[in-house]
């Protein structure tokens, strides 16, 4: 296959590098990389191309950095920027979780979402850690269980997988549901000499409501939480 890989956390992310590097090593799938030239985490679905031109930048074999969001990344790999037709679309490997509510703000999430909508098979890979990182881990187990993600896709969805940090890796893949979290941000306002109000926001103590199942719930066991995230949720008893 030939595969696209992007990211929000930037074209140096080790995340990226390292499922790059994994991908490649293993010689069944050509891999092109086009990612954000700095980290553009928390950008949501965010599209600069529909005002200004994005700027594609050389960042080694068939890679590229990119000025715009990771949303941007797709659209141009996939409307040209390639020499080929990418056949999966793969984000990350994200710097932490994105679990439950995270989906909405993830720029990540979005890259998939974004593949997902042009028809494109797409999954967004994410560790869950802030520190310590075992990447070499998550990038070989993302590897590895490739083909079952691609065959989970299906129209008008994404894949999102979330990677326990564990050296041993996961215990096992469980499909689950988004959990919904309270983040528990504040808000610090100060006014300053210039006359200016400058805002600060404060993370708080996460909290995720969720019960058996959700892919917070999953992560807490030690396993991999894999959810079919579909790009247009319908009403109760629509659509059927």
């Amino acid at each position: 296959m030939n595969i696209l890989l992007t990211n929000d956390d930037g074209i140096s992310s080790e995340g990226l590098q390292k499922l790059a590097g994994v991908l490649r090593s293993r010689g069944k799938h050509r891999v092109f990389v086009i990612a954000p030239d700095a980290d553009r985490s928390g950008v949501s679905h965010g599209i600069t191309i529909l005002k200004d031109p994005v700027k594609l930048s050389p960042a080694g074999e068939d890679s590229w950095s990119c000025s715009g969001t990771p949303a941007d990344c797709v659209i141009v790999g996939l409307m040209g920027a390639l020499p080929v037709k990418a056949d999966l679309v793969l984000s990350g490997i994200n710097r932490g979780a994105n679990s439950g509510t995270d989906l909405i703000y993830s720029g990540t999430a979005a890259a998939a979402r974004q593949a997902s909508l042009a028809g494109v098979p797409a999954v967004a890979f994410s560790l869950q850690a802030w520190e310590g990182y075992y990447w070499d881990m998550a990038a070989s187990w993302a590897a590895e269980h490739l083909d079952e993600f691609f065959g989970l896709w299906r129209k008008d969805c994404f894949i999102n997988v979330n990677i326990p940090n564990s050296p041993g890796g996961p215990n096992g893949i469980v499909p689950a549901w988004p959990a919904v979290k309270d983040y528990g941000d504040e808000l610090s306002v100060m006014d300053a000499p210039d006359g200016k109000r400058y805002c600060f926001l404060i993370p708080g103590e996460e909290k995720a409501v969720h019960g058996a199942g959700s892919d917070c719930e999953v992560l807490s066991r030690n396993f991999a939480s894999v959810s079919a995230i579909n790009n247009f949720p319908v009403l109760q008893g629509e659509g059927k």
